[in-house]
Parts: structure tokens; sequence; C-alpha cells
């Protein structure tokens, strides 16, 4: 089977990750809300956003230690974001050309799964015959803990163990089934390059783990826990599309 990488942590989706974007922006939105300097119009870190910072937010800082301040976090938000995007690109180039290109196709086909998300989970996992559909949740953690004495048999909140980075990008994926499942134009366009049988198991997938989604929904499950469950099963769903015969 495909080894694992031994250059993973060296890949551009690891580097990616370094590129803290979010921890610089909210720098810089807790030193404006420290001066009572907040945004109310429309959505935050749009263009319209980037000229209120520059033309209405700098002017109301009064004194120069503060704009220095103000300038040094909003220099780390450019910067940052400028090579996160340079990353993106990178990795889009490598999985559209390299030896996990065919496998990022066909992880693609679930929903809340891009092309920068199927190759980290292709690159961190690497020979997916090494699971099944049940065991790869435990390798990433995903799986409730337990403690058990005789017939006594509890468990707890999940193990958190194994690879945090493929955890981390399954959990966030497990939140776009909450939606409603209607198969978009991005959705179609990254079919179109998957084979047919990961087109319909990938549709298979989605309709599964929305509906998963509205039964937890339906028992007043808390999100959180129920975002983790769906996590637990998005799992099995790209291991059964890793591993199928093209």
């Amino acid at each position: 089977g495909q080894a694992l990488p031994c250059f993973t942590r060296r890949t551009p989706h690891r580097q990616r990750e370094s590129a803290r974007l979010m921890r610089a922006r909210h720098r810089l939105s807790k030193l404006l809300l420290r001066h009572g300097i907040v945004y109310y119009d429309g959505q935050a870190w749009t263009g319209k956003h980037d000229a209120w910072l520059r033309h209405e937010a700098l002017p109301q800082l009064s004194d120069r230690a503060t704009r220095l301040a103000f300038d040094s976090d909003y220099d780390t938000v450019l910067v940052t974001k400028a090579r996160r995007d340079r990353l993106d690109a990178a990795i889009e180039e490598m999985a559209a050309d390299s030896e996990f290109t065919a496998l990022v196709r066909r992880l693609g086909c679930l929903r809340g799964v891009s092309t920068l998300t199927g190759f980290a989970l292709a690159v961190e996992i690497g020979d997916w015959h090494r699971f099944t559909g049940n065991s790869i949740g435990s390798f990433v953690g995903l799986v409730p803990s337990e403690y058990s004495s005789g017939t006594s048999r509890v468990q707890g909140s999940i193990t958190k163990t194994g690879n945090t980075h493929v955890r981390r990008l399954l959990v966030e994926a497990a939140w776009h089934h909450r939606a409603r499942y209607v198969a978009g134009k991005t959705m179609r366009d990254r079919w179109d390059l998957a084979p047919a049988a990961a087109r319909a198991r990938g549709d298979e997938g989605n309709r599964r783990l929305h509906q998963r989604w509205v039964k937890f929904i339906d028992r007043k499950k808390k999100p959180t826990i129920a975002n983790v469950a769906v996590a637990r099963e998005l799992s099995g769903w790209c291991w059964s599309l890793a591993v199928i015969e093209e």
C-alpha cells in the first residue's frame, strides 16, 4: 500500500496550518475593542471592512503608541493572508498533479471536503488500507472514551488520540452537513472530476450525514456533540471513497 509520507510536517498544508490568520485578525479586533471601536456594517474581513479599518477605525485611536500597535497588527494580518494565499495556490497546484490527485478528487465528492482539505487528508493518512470504516475513527481520536468494570460500561468524551490535524479537518468539514443538502455548482464541478462510483458514494454519504444532523437536532442534542458524532461517521465515508475501486 501507499506509505505514510515522511515529509508530512514540511508539506504546504502543514505550513498553511501555521499561518494563523484568524489569530492575527483576532489580535487586531481585540485591540480596537479595548478602545470601544466595533464594526457593525456587515461581515468582517471584507473589502469594505478593510476600508473601515484604515479610514475610520485608525483615526479614532488617539495616542501614538496605540496607533503603532494597530499598524503592527494590521501588517501582520496582511502578511499572514498573503502567505496563506500563496500556500493555497501551491496546494491546489500539487493536488491537481500528484500521486494524490485521484484520491483528492474522490474525497471531494463529500460536502466540506475541498481540495485543500482532501489533499491534507490524503497526505496525513497515507495508506488508507490500514484501516476499516470503523477503525479510522479511533485512529483520529473521534470515538468516545470508555470506563468499564464488570457489567458497568460508561462512555466519556472522545479520546482525542492520534492525528490532531486530521481530527480538526474532519470536525470542521462535518459542520457543512448541517445545512439542507443541495448539490450546488461547486459540488457538481468536483463531481465532474471524479469517477461515477465515487460520485454515487459521495451523494449517498452527503444525504446520510445530513440525516444524522436532522436526527440530532430533533433530539435536541448539543450541536458541538452532534458535530463530533457526524465527524466520526464522515471519517468512515472518507475511508470508503479512499479505498473504492475506480
